[in-house]
């Protein structure tokens, strides 16, 4: 009956198999409740014809949440029906968006709604996909209960067995990670290598002082670090300055030392984070092309001569035969 409210506050005016189809039940129940809120005292009325419908009285409302206006119209602008599907929170998060515009204004109703129509989060980065990892929702319904987890993962090296808490979930480019605690020590998995999830009745403690956007932003930068340890000097034609900025990771691009000057040629100087191996190095710096020379340090730069001279004599044999 409280979908039933909701539902004829947020739209005005709704027949009895949309509210049916809304609240996932049979119209013969929907009937049922209208008049059980009838008989409490509620004003709903029932227009006949071919355009007819259930409604409220004008003007009665139900407050049925403590958001104002204000707080109401920006929750809109979370649109995260991918995700909230994923995580098996997709009806719920319908209910929650009525609810949302039931906390308007009528005159205000409208505002919200081109908010849902002109504002869209697309997660995963371009030619990516959203995953759907199978155990995501029972490591979801574990962190919301505060209970522990056996998984066995695979990670780069080896597949391992953990029991471990897991304190958060997070999306980042269309992939699932969660924070999960083994001993004193919390961790970051990626959902999608979990092989096998059971969740385990036993609660646990969560740590007083984690706070995972904190955990996450300190994670992330740890790890993008460690993936760029070294230093490349890098020399770039005015096009390759461009290409470089386009094509870097953020975390590359803010710690870039580009010369303000330039060579006789256009040329210009560039100290850019590189990968900790030099074929890492090399590979990133390979999408350049002829745009980029790689000075220093040594190792790097006899790396990018000895694999474009073997892409050179593979496209040379290639053409050959």
């Amino acid at each position: 009956m409280l979908s039933i409210l909701t539902t004829l506050q947020a739209r005005g005016q709704v027949t009895a198999p949309e509210l049916a189809e809304a609240c996932e039940v049979s119209v013969r129940t929907i009937y049922r409740d209208i008049d059980a809120l009838a008989a409490s005292g509620v004003p709903v009325y029932a227009d006949r014809g071919a355009e007819g419908g259930y409604r409220l009285l004008d003007g009665y409302r139900v407050r049925l949440n403590g958001l104002s206006q204000s707080e109401a119209e920006t929750l809109f602008l979370a649109g995260l029906p991918g995700p909230a599907a994923a995580l098996g929170l997709d009806a719920a998060m319908i209910a929650a968006q009525n609810k949302l515009m039931a906390a308007l204004p009528v005159h205000l109703r409208q505002d919200a709604s081109r908010m849902q129509e002109r504002f869209h989060l697309d997660a995963p980065g371009w030619f990516g996909e959203a995953e759907e990892p199978k155990h995501l929702r029972t490591i979801a319904g574990a962190v919301l209960r505060g209970t522990l987890i056996k998984i066995r993962y695979r990670s780069w090296r080896a597949e391992k067995q953990r029991r471990l808490a897991p304190l958060g979930l997070v999306l980042k480019g269309g992939s699932w990670y969660f924070a999960g605690q083994v001993d004193a020590s919390v961790r970051t998995y990626r959902v999608a290598r979990v092989l096998d999830c059971t969740a385990l009745d036993e609660g646990f403690d969560r740590p007083a002082d984690f706070d995972l956007a904190a955990y996450w932003q300190a994670a992330t930068l740890r790890l993008e670090a460690e993936m760029h340890p070294n230093v490349a000097i890098v020399r770039l034609s005015p096009f390759g300055v461009k290409l470089l900025d386009a094509l870097s990771q953020p975390y590359i691009k803010a710690r870039t030392q580009l010369e303000e000057t330039a060579d006789v040629d256009g040329w210009r100087i560039a100290r850019v984070p590189a990968g900790k191996t030099s074929w890492h190095a090399a590979a990133e710096l390979l999408r350049l092309g002829p745009e980029a020379e790689v000075l220093e340090p040594a190792d790097l730069r006899d790396k990018m001569a000895e694999l474009t001279q073997a892409m050179a004599a593979r496209y040379r044999a290639a053409r050959k035969t």
